[in-house]
């Protein structure tokens, strides 16, 4: 796939790699990216070759400084907003997809930037990457999930605080809020990113996509209805090894 303008995609070996490439600003989220993202979301979800990817950000100051709001704030008519927030339902794409997802955080992770990196599975930040939810000090809330998945991620309390603050967070705090799985030098980060996906690649692609099911789906059971959605998944690889 090419021919992408905010975008970068690449597959080598197995392993995806998403870039976004708006590096002039700060690879802000802008409509051409949502809809180019929503693409290459489909290809991964569907190519077999694919078993991981890596999502990150062109340019030294920013994985995404959040929307470009210059678009999304001067958006077209309700019913037509509508519409093409369901025809491009990128975050519901992001989330459906049994893949798992890297997020490799550098700069700026602020708005849509902190609230793509939480659709992904593990979050690596460099120690220059700051995070933070803006939107409430520009009188809006976070329209891509981020009053839903934050809360989700850390404690409902830390949510409420970076939500209601609009502060920023340093690498350092987001890893003991557990926003982010590991944080590592700059230097190292793609690295970091590409070694732990070469070692996801090595397991069974099946025993990772369901590994990832069980608990992405069992969040929202009970612990028993979880137990059972554990013992079906485990038994459809049990069956497939006794064929």
């Amino acid at each position: 796939m090419s021919g992408f303008e905010t975008i970068i995609f690449e597959k080598e070996e197995g392993i995806a790699y998403i870039t976004l490439n708006r590096p002039r600003f700060l690879n802000a989220y802008s409509i051409r990216m949502r809809d180019e993202l929503f693409e290459v979301l489909g290809a991964i979800r569907d190519d077999p070759e694919i078993r991981v990817t890596i999502l990150k950000g062109a340019g030294e100051k920013a994985f995404c400084a959040g929307a470009y709001l210059t678009e999304f704030l001067t958006a077209p008519p309700p019913v037509f907003a509508r519409k093409a927030r369901f025809d491009r339902d990128i975050w519901g794409r992001f989330l459906g997809i049994s893949k798992p997802f890297i997020a490799a955080l550098h700069g700026y992770v602020l708005g849509s930037g902190i609230e793509m990196s939480l659709c992904c599975d593990i979050r690596l930040a460099a120690e220059d990457a700051v995070f933070g939810l803006p939107e409430v000090g520009l009188g809006i809330i976070p329209a891509a999930g981020g009053s839903q998945t934050l809360p989700r991620t850390v404690n409902p309390s830390a949510a409420l605080d970076v939500l209601l603050s609009g502060r920023w967070l340093k690498a350092g705090e987001a890893l003991r809020l557990k926003l982010v799985n590991r944080v590592v030098p700059r230097g190292d980060l793609y690295a970091e990113a590409r070694k732990l996906a070469e070692r996801i690649r090595s397991f069974d692609p099946l025993a990772v996509s369901l590994a990832k099911q069980a608990v992405k789906r069992g969040l929202d059971m009970s612990l028993a209805e979880g137990l059972q959605l554990e013992k079906m998944l485990g038994k459809i690889l049990l069956n497939r090894q006794t064929r």
